[in-house]
């Protein structure tokens, strides 16, 4: 069956989430640059108030780093209870206009409101409606995207950033996506987009110039997404039963390594962009892989099982860090080092069946 008319879809986003709960419940942080995580050697940052970010402080950013680019910075430690309390709060909003909810993560979720239950007309008055009420009820601000698919509402969820809303159109959505940057595209992570750059792509233009063919000999099997996202194509339907099976991350070193310090350092890079996702979405897997590409594109990938979920981020790291000594030291040069998670526990910390949780999938990538 094909769809009579376009669906109205809005992704929400709230405003640095973490550390706006911290500042909305602490005046002494509010207009302070403030990252919630820990400030020990080892640390990474969770999240940064936008005072914060004009520093260039991001999440999964090392605490040392952080607080070399903004010496004032204030380390909060995380409450994620209250952050999951607030959750919920917002979960009970959107639950007012549609039961199609689709969490991606503590702080953000897709809402399709084709048919909302408060009979609103449009899709951008039901958006500001419930950006209004989160404002009301929890005093913190949330920006949303409105368009006819998820790509596109994603995308336009950063337009306004922060507390503000944009809407994509049926009849703006192909053109709109030529003038972006292709780092900005859901499933265009940092490595892929360096890739394309040297490929000369850099625009959602330039990716939609490409013929398939060149995609697939490039790309494999994410030609079909690139191929579809760069004409403003997303057919994947708001679901609110999508669990999040894994969460990993990796990096294409600038040079083959051999020095089995550097490789290890990489390792653990990646171990901690791991943990601030886990951390954030409160979600927590038994099974831990690294995964390990040579200078001659062989990739070979080492795993372990625990009795229980990596609960800390020192876990992460020592487990991270057994895994890829069992290949160390390297007969070769190593091109590219991963850290997945997965094997996640549906464990009352993650989804509670009552009112789940609002998130528990990616991003990988940086809060917003």
């Amino acid at each position: 069956m094909v769809d009579s008319a376009p669906r109205k879809i809005i992704h929400v986003d709230m405003d640095a989430f973490f550390a706006s709960v911290e500042q909305r419940d602490d005046p002494k942080l509010r207009g302070r640059p403030v990252a919630v995580g820990y400030g020990a050697a080892r640390g990474v940052v969770a999240a940064a108030s936008y005072e914060a970010r004009r520093f260039g402080v991001r999440s999964a950013l090392p605490s040392v780093t952080a607080m070399k680019r903004c010496p004032e910075l204030i380390f909060v430690p995380p409450r994620f209870e209250v952050y999951k309390a607030v959750s919920r709060q917002i979960h009970g909003i959107f639950a007012d206009y549609t039961d199609l909810i689709q969490p991606l993560s503590l702080d953000e979720a897709y809402l399709d409101v084709t048919d909302n239950r408060r009979d609103l007309p449009t899709a951008w008055l039901t958006a500001r409606e419930i950006r209004a009420r989160i404002l009301e009820e929890t005093g913190l601000t949330a920006s949303a995207g409105i368009s006819y698919n998820k790509f596109l509402a994603k995308l336009a969820s950063d337009q306004r950033k922060p507390n503000g809303q944009f809407a994509v159109t049926p009849d703006m959505g192909e053109a709109w996506t030529q003038g972006l940057p292709v780092s900005r595209f859901h499933g265009v992570g940092p490595v892929t987009a360096a890739k394309m750059q040297r490929l000369g792509i850099e625009t959602g233009a330039d990716l939609r110039a490409k013929s398939m063919d060149f995609l697939q000999q490039h790309f494999g099997s994410s030609a079909a997404w690139y191929y579809e996202i760069a004409r403003g194509i997303d057919d994947r339907r708001v679901n609110p039963d999508r669990d999040r099976k894994s969460s990993g991350s990796e990096t294409t070193f600038e040079r083959d390594l051999t020095a089995s310090p550097e490789i290890e350092s990489g390792v653990l890079g990646q171990a901690d962009e791991v943990w601030a996702w886990c951390e954030k979405a409160q979600a927590f897997g038994r099974t831990v892989t690294v995964k390990v590409k040579f200078a001659d594109f062989q990739i070979i990938t080492r795993s372990k099982s625990l009795p229980q979920v990596v609960s800390t981020h020192a876990d992460l790291r020592g487990a991270s860090l057994a895994l890829i000594r069992q290949v160390l030291p390297a007969q070769k040069g190593v091109r590219l080092v991963g850290v997945t998670v997965s094997n996640f526990e549906k464990a009352a910390a993650i989804i509670e069946p009552a009112l789940p949780l609002f998130g528990q999938a990616p991003k990988q990538g940086a809060a917003a």
